[in-house]
């Protein structure tokens, strides 16, 4: 199996550097990790203590950055490597100011895994979510190094539960210890005969909360609403924007809509446009003389999270695809929640409609119904929107357990 993961690693950096001149995304990734190591050895001091966090992704960075600032404020000693897989989340949090070094992970062989540690030396170590590579995870376990899994969600349908999964559950016995996001993961690891698990629940609950507490006003939308309700698509895709628009088209008049797109270039934001048979205006372009507009897309990025605030009513897109986008950003200001079919992997999806705060929908009769059930009956819009806020509030404090711990079993140990 070993044999087939080095020849697996490979082929994804040859196919990689083979269609860099035909995709940007394997441009960046490409050339990314060419300049890891020099990123690296530019940054580095002289007897700077690190401790290393990598994260796929963007989703993931949000996952881990809570703890990224606890460290930051408990333990100012120790300096930070953030590392990322994918160019999502490098790209756009490349200058982020609460970590020190920043790059694109190498490859995971063992030459790139060596080189990593013997030159940062790393005292500690958190993989976020779903990070599972074989020879960092075993350098870092060979070394005696603390290595965390933070925020990971296990479901019975993943290969480590399958007969075949052998090779990766090796790779999750490199933990030191994992933080699950709920009891049922905790139990599935317990099959397994990983019992080094703590229930710490998910940090993004505490990251939602964060930026909701430091979340700006943003004048255009509060002149662009009005005295009206707002309903907001949020990070939407073609499939989401099709079925609202045209519920938009035949009732216009019953609120105003923002739409903020997932991808925000030209082409996507004039095709979104073109949907709608009402005025519509851009972010960018919005003056106070544009407030008869019924529907607003949002072009640039940056603002959604903010943006929330104003809304009676959220669509969270990603649920025709691959799975949807944050839905917490909405439900932590209190709204009703409501996104596509596939959800079925996101455990808070599943506990906002269990618990009444959110809604899912899979064509445009569906959205006409929970659309119009939460915004014409007073009643179930409260209860729906305080019970998006509570499942939020009460599911926070994850940061401060998996801190806890690395006071008690790292920190005070070393």
């Amino acid at each position: 199996m070993i044999l087939l993961y080095r020849l697996g690693i490979l082929f994804y950096s040859v196919i990689a550097l083979l269609i860099s001149p035909f995709s940007s995304k394997a441009k960046l990734i490409v050339r990314g990790r060419r300049n890891s190591f020099r990123i690296i050895k530019d940054k580095l001091r002289q007897g700077d203590r690190f401790v290393w966090m990598h994260c796929a992704s963007l989703g993931e960075f949000e996952q881990g950055r809570p703890l990224i600032e606890a460290i930051r404020k408990e333990y100012p000693e120790f300096r930070i490597l953030l590392t990322f897989f994918s160019p999502s989340g490098y790209e756009i949090r490349k200058n982020y100011p609460g970590a020190d070094i920043i790059c694109y992970l190498p490859s995971d062989t063992e030459r790139n895994a060596a080189k990593l540690l013997d030159t940062v030396k790393p005292e500690f170590v958190f993989f976020v979510k779903y990070e599972y590579w074989n020879f960092y995870l075993k350098a870092v376990a060979d070394r005696g190094i603390p290595l965390l899994l933070v925020s990971a969600p296990f479901r019975k349908d993943q290969i480590f539960f399958r007969w075949y999964g052998g090779f990766f559950r090796k790779i999750l016995e490199r933990y030191s210890h994992i933080f699950v996001q709920d009891e049922g993961s905790a139990e599935k690891l317990e099959s397994l005969g990983i019992t080094n698990t703590t229930v710490s629940g998910d940090t993004r609950f505490d990251r939602v909360m964060e930026i909701a507490a430091a979340a700006k006003s943003i004048p255009q939308i509060e002149s662009f609403r009005g005295d009206e309700k707002l309903f907001l698509a949020g990070s939407s895709w073609k499939p989401d924007e099709e079925i609202i628009a045209g519920y938009i088209n035949d009732n216009p008049g019953r609120m105003k809509w923002i739409f903020a797109p997932h991808e925000t270039d030209d082409s996507n934001i004039e095709r979104l446009i073109k949907l709608f048979r009402v005025k519509c205006v851009k972010f960018s372009e919005y003056s106070d003389r544009e407030r008869d507009a019924r529907v607003m897309v949002i072009d640039n990025v940056g603002i959604l999270s903010s943006a929330y605030r104003y809304a009676f009513i959220a669509a969270v897109g990603g649920g025709f695809g691959r799975g949807i986008h944050n839905i917490l950003e909405a439900a932590t200001w209190g709204i009703p929640v409501l996104f596509g079919p596939r959800h079925e992997k996101f455990r808070e999806a599943l506990s906002l409609i269990y618990l009444g705060g959110a809604r899912s929908f899979k064509n445009y009769d569906e959205f006409k119904s929970v659309f119009e059930d939460l915004s014409d009956n007073p009643v179930l819009y409260e209860r729906s929107a305080l019970a998006a806020s509570e499942y939020v509030r009460e599911n926070a404090g994850a940061t401060k357990k998996i801190m806890e711990w690395i006071s008690r079993e790292v920190i005070n140990t070393t």
